[in-house]
């Protein structure tokens, strides 16, 4: 540690407010060194981005009219943050439980929402028992068990099945050449029958798509690519705990902070997982062909995005609204 950079030394740990740990999964960081009623402090205090993120989602679809399941899904992600926070600050077996079954929970929603789409009312009360029931399978099992390792399986299989599926949708639904794939042997007779106007018009329209569907692909990857970068960083916390927990006493505090891993990916998962929903609320209104009606606001990739409904009818340029745009 440089000696210009002040630095104060870790307390030991020791043993807090919600002695004894009974979860069957403890992390890295060191427990009650800075408080009696925080195991983990830095594990704690970093869910308290997914509660901002859920009250700017779940305010964002409340204003904008999202459909309903997005709203509910935002409510899902904020449990996952207040149980993520309950479970760190507890150390506790029940509170383990309602961190981790609630993000099998939402991924289940998202997954009934993609899923559901176009689809008949009994095609989505079938989706919807089954997801249901699918969900308490993985609470049973997962109780039976107490495996983490099943946890983070069923989560990862749910989360990519849900991915792919919406990706998928999105390029069939909205891409202009694959929408179009099926009446390709009927074009000139098509365009024969259309006027001038009427062909210009869908011209302008496939335009905005292909600039929507560029900027849906800007958000997956950034998205993603944070969401992996946290899931990477929690693997070399787990895989090098020992090491970093040395490291730790060796810099001092505060600067020991940024070796905890599993904060990091509180931060960058919660990151991820938002730019996720967001992404599957413009997707729903773009299928539901209401491009003109929202735009999504997303000016600097290091600004987190929203959908937000258009107040006036400007040309429609590239698919996202200004500062300026946004405080008319």
């Amino acid at each position: 540690m440089p000696s210009w950079l002040p630095s104060l030394p870790y307390p030991p740990s020791s043993r807090g407010y919600w002695h004894p740990v009974t979860s069957t999964i403890n992390w890295c960081e060191e427990d009650y060194y800075a408080t009696i009623y925080a195991a983990e402090v830095i594990n704690t205090l970093t869910n308290l981005l997914f509660l901002y993120l859920a009250y700017k989602g779940i305010s964002n679809c409340w204003t904008q009219g999202h459909d309903s399941i997005f709203l509910v899904t935002f409510v899902g992600y904020l449990l996952v943050g207040a149980g993520s926070f309950l479970f760190h600050a507890t150390l506790k077996y029940p509170m383990q439980l309602v961190d981790e079954l609630s993000m099998i929970y939402t991924t289940c929603l998202m997954c009934y929402a993609t899923f559901s789409y176009a689809k008949t009312r009994l095609y989505a009360f079938i989706l919807a028992i089954a997801l249901v029931s699918l969900a308490l399978f993985i609470t049973l099992y997962y109780h039976y068990l107490q495996d983490p390792a099943f946890h983070q399986n069923a989560y990862a299989i749910l989360t990519a099945v849900v991915l792919l599926r919406s990706m998928y949708v999105m390029e069939i639904s909205i891409r202009p050449s694959l929408r179009r794939r099926e009446a390709n042997h009927k074009k000139e007779e098509i365009e024969g029958s259309l006027s001038r106007e009427t062909i210009q018009e869908q011209d302008r329209k496939d335009r905005r798509d292909e600039v929507i569907l560029k900027d849906m692909w800007t958000m997956i990857a950034s998205g993603l690519s944070i969401f992996l970068g946290g899931f990477a960083i929690w693997t070399l916390d787990n895989e090098y705990c020992s090491s970093l927990r040395r490291w730790r006493r060796q810099i001092g505090l505060p600067w020991g902070i940024l070796l905890e891993g599993h904060g990091w990916w509180h931060l960058m998962t919660g990151i991820g997982a938002y730019f996720y929903i967001v992404w599957g609320i413009w997707l729903r209104h773009c299928l539901n062909g209401r491009q003109e009606e929202y735009m999504m606001y997303w000016p600097r990739l290091y600004v987190l995005p929203e959908i937000l409904r258009r107040e006036h009818e400007p040309a429609f340029h590239d698919g996202t609204i200004t500062k300026k745009e946004k405080s008319k």
